[in-house]
């Protein structure tokens, strides 16, 4: 199983490193990293994963700021990306930390590590256990903050 990150220098975070580290932790496969400048960049940073380097599934890590122009970007990026994973059949599993959603970098940093180990988990469950994640369908997961759980009657 070969498995692709692709992570931007615009991030706070060393978020492809971390999801290397949470991957080799998980199982044993091949990783192929590239670093591009911003989110933007992402989407053909992801397609040449998968049609250049073979990759199997690919994690796009970003982490856009906190003004309006940056979420316009990052949902740009996502388009991009949804777009990159229909023209290949491919899962890119986008992790992006928004800025704006820590209080300070003491908390961006644990929120950027958290959402991408947990993501990474799950990049692992989709290639080698399926099965996992239909067990946690409706639970209402989240990766970085708290699980908000099923909703109730």
């Amino acid at each position: 199983m070969k498995i692709g990150v692709a992570d931007t220098t615009f991030s706070r975070v060393n978020m492809g490193a971390l999801a290397a580290d949470e991957l080799r932790k998980q199982a044993s496969v091949t990783i192929e990293r590239v670093t591009v400048p911003g989110i933007k960049d992402l989407p053909v940073a992801c397609k040449k994963l998968i049609d250049e380097r073979k990759c199997n599934i690919v994690m796009a890590l970003g982490m856009p700021g906190g003004k309006e122009k940056d979420r316009m970007c990052a949902h740009e990026a996502s388009q991009g990306l949804i777009t990159c994973q229909l023209m290949t059949n491919t899962h890119i599993i986008e992790v992006f930390v928004h800025e704006d959603e820590a209080e300070d970098d003491r908390e961006l940093a644990w929120l950027a590590e958290q959402r991408t180990r947990e993501h990474a988990r799950n990049v692992i469950k989709m290639a080698f256990h399926p099965q996992e994640l239909t067990r946690e369908a409706g639970t209402g997961q989240r990766q970085g903050f708290p699980d908000a759980g099923p909703a109730r009657r």
